[in-house]
């Protein structure tokens, strides 16, 4: 379990089949397997370092990525969950770039094995992390940037109501080039009449 000064940080959240969890060091194996098994799906949407991908998602380099977002957790600068279905890893989400005080700030970040893409994981996981944003984390706004063209990315933050806002040009390096970007946000007063985004996308499933 990674300890750390974030507030609200680590955490274990749940809504059904789906739950956010601190990743383990034991993880490596089901993490390499998901990310290769998921290569055509995930790689023209990530910022990644060079070099064969079933090298860059090896077992192995696993625990380099591990021991990142274990310093990351401890400095409070990011709150990285393991996305788990029906008790197996089978996706990603990360609150990072975590900005504090008068600005109380994140961006979200996630990905999930296509296997089970449209079954409500990523929304519901997405739902579970803002509002533990919101409330223990004591955050006030998140954000999440897409690429236009990435449209089932797109539809989870449309599903649950976050607000498109921006349009970044050239805004980050993925897939050999620079990529423009949609920005959406969504703050904590926008929902809190609602009972919680986790409520408003019940409600929306319905």
């Amino acid at each position: 379990m990674m300890l750390g000064s974030t507030p609200g940080w680590p955490a274990t959240l749940a809504d059904g089949s789906v739950m956010l969890r601190p990743y383990k060091r034991g993880d490596g194996r089901a993490w390499s397997a998901v990310r290769i098994a998921n290569q055509q799906w995930l790689a023209p949407w990530e910022s990644a370092p060079p070099g064969p991908w079933a090298e860059m998602n090896s077992t192995r380099a696993f625990g380099y990525v591990y021991q990142d977002m274990r310093r990351a957790a401890r400095r409070g600068e990011s709150m990285p969950f393991a996305v788990c279905f029906k008790g197996e890893l089978v996706g990603h989400l990360n609150l990072g770039n975590i900005v504090r005080r008068a600005f109380s700030s994140a961006y979200a970040g996630y990905w999930v094995d296509h296997r089970v893409a449209g079954q409500g994981v990523i929304p519901t996981a997405l739902a579970l992390a803002v509002d533990h944003a919101f409330g223990p984390g004591g955050l006030h706004r998140i954000e999440v940037n897409i690429r236009p063209e990435n449209r089932p990315s797109r539809r989870v933050v449309e599903k649950l109501g976050f607000r498109e806002e921006a349009y970044h040009q050239r805004y980050m390096h993925i897939d050999g080039n620079w990529r423009d970007h949609l920005g959406y946000a969504l703050t904590s007063e926008e929902i809190a009449a609602e009972g919680g985004l986790l409520a408003r996308w019940r409600r929306v499933r319905a």
